[in-house]
């Protein structure tokens, strides 16, 4: 009988750390290259809309690019979006945790880069809705354009001059597509 080894997500958040980030797709280790400096530049833009309007309306946690959730086990999948929200009755049911969120967060957003392909992008998005997010931003810099993807495979592509909006999930959060893009 054989048996193959594979990563946990304990083992995960115990990687020394090298200078890179990783993600653990079904037990297999996933190195994430450093951004380039647009990707982390609509990160920021967006990161501080939301997170302005969350903590002032008290509506739960947005988390940074370095937060895993894990959204399986045994092989386990820890994936890090871009950008994270976490509802304040979720965060209240479970507590913040020191190591990796249980479960996906509502709302995934992942920054495109140059070199990520469709298909990569759609089967990651596709990938939180099925793990219970309850909406994915697919934000293309090169486009500027956000994709929203919600469950039962609705996807809303939204050009810059149109308002982004989460009500489902973040009530009353909207700012214009163009806002998030750096000049």
């Amino acid at each position: 009988m054989s048996t193959t080894a594979y990563t946990t997500a304990e083992d995960l958040l115990r990687l020394p750390d090298d200078g890179f980030r990783y993600e653990l797709v079904e037990g297999e280790l996933t190195r994430m290259n450093p951004a380039g400096s647009r990707h982390g530049a609509v990160i920021v833009e967006l990161t501080a809309r939301l997170h302005q309007h969350v903590r002032m309306e008290n509506l739960g946690r947005v988390f940074g690019a370095e937060t895993g959730f894990i959204l399986q086990r045994d092989p386990d999948t820890v994936r890090a979006p871009d950008i994270a929200f976490v509802r304040r009755e979720r965060l209240e049911a479970t507590g913040l945790p020191a190591g990796f969120y249980p479960g996906a967060p509502d709302l995934a957003v992942e920054v495109v880069s140059p070199n990520d392909t469709f298909a990569s992008v759609d089967e990651k998005a596709r990938a939180w809705l099925a793990a219970g997010a309850r909406l994915v931003w697919n934000v293309r810099p090169e486009a500027r354009v956000v994709e929203a993807y919600r469950p039962a495979h609705i996807v809303e592509i939204l050009p810059e001059d149109q308002t982004l909006t989460a009500e489902e999930v973040i009530p009353g959060f909207a700012c214009l597509v163009s806002e998030i893009f750096p000049k």
